[in-house]
């Protein structure tokens, strides 16, 4: 497992991040707080506190391949 801090500021963002882990095959978990959600359900991010960074938790193999793709939301 590997955890890095994003942060996903607009719809647009939100979107484009969904598109691209949707595609992948390992599991990918965001939490903020106490609140963890499917880092593929657009439905579960907009339920967290997306003016803070979110902690993006992946599980599986290849995580440096999900991580170069979505670099441009990590902080």
């Amino acid at each position: 497992m590997k955890e890095v801090m994003i942060r996903l500021s607009t719809i647009q963002d939100v979107n484009r991040f969904v598109r691209i882990v949707s595609a992948a095959d390992q599991e990918i978990d965001l939490s903020s707080g106490r609140y963890v959600v499917d880092g593929k359900s657009i439905m579960g991010i907009f339920s967290l506190d997306l003016m803070n960074p979110i902690k993006m938790s992946i599980h599986g193999d290849n995580v440096e391949e999900i991580l170069e793709q979505v670099k441009d939301f990590t902080v």
